[in-house]
């Protein structure tokens, strides 16, 4: 039994090997094309790159993992049905479940690392992509100057370059606008020919101009607005620092990231939970000691204020007595008071709702960590009966049959988390949609593998309903 679980084990691996890395491609290359726009131009070195490529890939896992275990799983025993070995394992009273039981315990294995994964590495890897990839979508694009077109990279200066040599450092016909000054392009200078370089640092790019000459226009009072007199100067040479340093990509603190629902543990989602529970408890109370102070306790205040005026009806407060002054300054002070509660309540309604939806981000994380190691589960109890069915190995048919149960498990995931997400339904009931529902097909598909049943043969479907039509023509 040993050497069977041996062999089993091994035509599991290499598939699961395999079908998990080309998932991990397919799903690095979804994100790839989705902020391509982001890396183009921005001049980042192989080091950055490395970096948010490696964290992206492992934020990858979630969706690879189930879809490889599926995957595997299928051609696994689809080969060995393939080949009549699950055929020799039952003639020799081998049943599917024991073939079955060492990659039932390997997927109870990678279920419980997933778990762990999900929980302690995940987070981490997400702060790390999410920091890094916002600080690139920030940086500003690389300095290139291209021929015969302005360049306005340069804070204050709009360049263009006639040509540029062939060791990129020698440049023909110069023209820059200098608008520093924020009084339009007021100072120009043009030159013939010039060098560009960085220094050694890359904090600074020196252009050195030769045989130019600047135009100035002076405006230093109010008359040379009227006859705007203007400065020409000829120069041999001279010499412009541009500081490069907002070309730099700078790196943002990951403490503002932290408090991130993608970012944070178990513990951590309660701890957050819990906090916006109490905040909202401590809000409403202030609420309703606030809306009391600013209503009752101002009415009576101006009831008294207004005793202390007219001593002709102390004790009275019909509204009729009163002059129309006083009336009207009482309907004014309600009114104000009325709009102060009704901005004040509004307010505090706005705050609730923007809890409620953090609360539920912080509640679907919650459960994403468990949903991924059963999701594993589960998609292993579809799989291995499936290939047992089918008896189709290699990357044709289980492949076609395993995209589209994922695409079902996929699509009935972003459903249940987009419902729990606008509070239509809780959020238990959400995240765990597609796994009930996806349960009841293991569970038949396993009965079924194990009664050797001929799942995808038309003449098991169609020869009880000929039957029975001989059977009622018979009757007649």
């Amino acid at each position: 039994m040993k050497t069977l679980y041996k062999f089993i084990l091994k035509s599991y691996i290499g598939p699961f090997v395999m079908t998990f890395f080309i998932a991990m491609f397919v799903f690095f290359m979804m994100f790839i094309f989705k902020y391509i726009d982001d890396f183009v131009g921005k001049g980042l070195g192989a080091g950055i790159l490395s970096e948010l490529f490696f964290y992206f890939s492992l934020t990858t896992i979630p969706m690879a993992l189930p879809l490889a275990i599926l995957l595997s799983s299928l051609m696994t025993f689809g080969n060995l049905g393939e080949h009549f070995e699950l055929t020799a394992m039952k003639s020799s009273g081998i049943s599917l479940q024991k073939a079955m039981t060492p990659l039932i315990f390997t997927t109870l294995c990678i279920s419980t690392a997933a778990f762990y994964f999900s929980n302690n590495i995940l987070p981490y890897t997400n702060l790390k992509a999410g920091a890094l990839l916002y600080d690139v979508r920030q940086s500003k694009p690389a300095l290139l100057f291209k021929d015969g077109i302005f360049n306005n990279s340069l804070d204050g200066f709009s360049i263009r370059i006639g040509k540029k040599d062939k060791d990129s450092k020698t440049l023909r016909d110069i023209l820059i606008y200098d608008h520093r000054a924020m009084q339009g392009n007021n100072i120009v200078l043009a030159a013939k020919s010039g060098t560009m370089e960085e220094t050694p640092d890359k904090m600074f790019l020196v252009l050195t101009l030769k045989d130019g000459v600047s135009y100035k226009e002076v405006a230093d009072n109010p008359k040379d607005i009227q006859t705007r007199p203007l400065v020409r100067d000829k120069f041999e040479e001279r010499i412009i620092h541009f500081d490069l340093s907002e070309f730099k990509m700078s790196r943002t603190n990951e403490d503002l990231f932290k408090n991130n629902h993608q970012m944070l543990n178990l513990s951590q989602l309660i701890g957050a939970v819990d906090s916006l529970h109490l905040k909202r408890e401590k809000r409403m109370e202030n609420f309703n000691k606030q809306l009391k102070m600013s209503y009752y306790a101002h009415s009576t205040a101006f009831l008294k204020n207004y005793d202390s005026v007219s001593k002709s009806y102390t004790d009275t407060t019909d509204f009729s007595k009163l002059s129309k002054t006083q009336q009207l300054s009482i309907i004014d002070n309600a009114a104000n008071t009325a709009r102060s509660a009704k901005a004040y309540s509004e307010s505090i309604v706005n705050e609730n709702e923007s809890e409620d939806f953090s609360i539920l981000k912080y509640e679907i994380e919650w459960h994403r960590k468990f949903t991924l190691s059963i999701a594993c589960i589960v998609l292993f109890f579809i799989g291995a009966p499936l290939g047992s069915i089918i008896r189709k190995g290699g990357l044709g048919m289980p492949v076609v049959i395993s995209v589209v149960f994922f695409i079902i498990f996929h699509i009935l995931s972003i459903t249940g988390e987009k419902l729990a997400k606008e509070g239509e339904i809780p959020v238990y009931q959400g995240m765990w949609l597609a796994t009930v529902l996806l349960f009841p097909i293991g569970v038949f598909l396993t009965y079924k593998a194990t009664s050797d049943s001929s799942l995808f043969d038309a003449s098991a479907y169609i020869e009880p309903l000929r039957n029975l039509f001989i059977r009622r023509k018979e009757k007649q």
